[in-house]
């Protein structure tokens, strides 16, 4: 999969914490990205935009 046209960001709610958090793509069709922060080069989970609108949904009850 090719990630090279990622936006990536980090919550607004991640605060000083020395950058320790992941960031997420969501500009790219078909695919949501996730990554640590603190390796930008390492793996990244992807899911579909669906799976991805669940997963946030259901941590904000």
């Amino acid at each position: 999969m090719d990630l090279n046209g990622a936006r990536w960001r980090k919550s607004t709610r991640s605060g000083g914490n020395g950058g320790n958090c992941v960031e997420v793509a969501g500009n790219l069709p078909g695919v949501v990205g996730v990554r640590d922060s603190k390796d930008p080069a390492g793996p990244v989970l992807t899911f579909s935009p669906a799976a991805w609108t669940r997963f946030v949904t259901s941590t904000h009850r």
